[in-house]
């Protein structure tokens, strides 16, 4: 008798630890979408690819130049079969004075947008394009911040 009390105790914890971390995790993930141009890609010339990233309200994440050297950057990978890739371009941060740090932080709040062009070799061969795009980042409140992640889209346009 006791040691199925036991077990079902244990059970119970396990279910609230697991379900409870679970909860945790998905509080530290920021939305990950995008889009090209206007769904459309074309031979020999160039478009925008935009990445959207909507970081909840109670969360930010360092700029992709943070004002330290120890806070960990939010930076983008791009990658595309056949595709030709620009630089990266990151919005500026938002200067903002935390509790946990005397020195005021460059971050990233809200929606969030980062933007690389993209050219289709005229020699490319298929009729659509696919775009991965991969964001690490480090999402903190204002009191911690969870571990370093990466979040991932994989974006299509037709190519003509």
């Amino acid at each position: 008798m006791i040691y199925k009390l036991a077990g079902k105790i244990i059970f119970a914890l396990a279910f609230v630890f697991i379900f409870g971390a679970a909860s945790e995790v998905s509080a530290q993930n920021i939305n990950i979408g995008g889009e090209v141009g206007n769904g459309r890609l074309e031979k020999g010339k160039t478009a925008v690819v935009s990445i959207i990233l909507d970081i909840p309200g109670d969360l930010h994440t360092n700029s992709n130049k943070p004002s330290k050297r120890e806070l960990i950057p939010t930076r983008l990978r791009i990658s595309g079969a056949g595709l030709k890739f620009g630089a990266i371009n990151y919005p500026p941060g938002k200067v903002k004075t935390f509790s946990f740090s005397n020195t005021p932080l460059s971050v990233y709040e809200g929606r969030t947008i980062l933007r690389v062009n993209v050219t289709v070799p005229p020699n490319f061969k298929g009729n659509v394009a696919r775009i991965r795009a991969v964001v690490d980042y480090q999402s903190c409140t204002d009191e911690v911040c969870y571990p370093p992640r990466s979040g991932d889209v994989t974006l299509s346009a037709s190519v003509r």
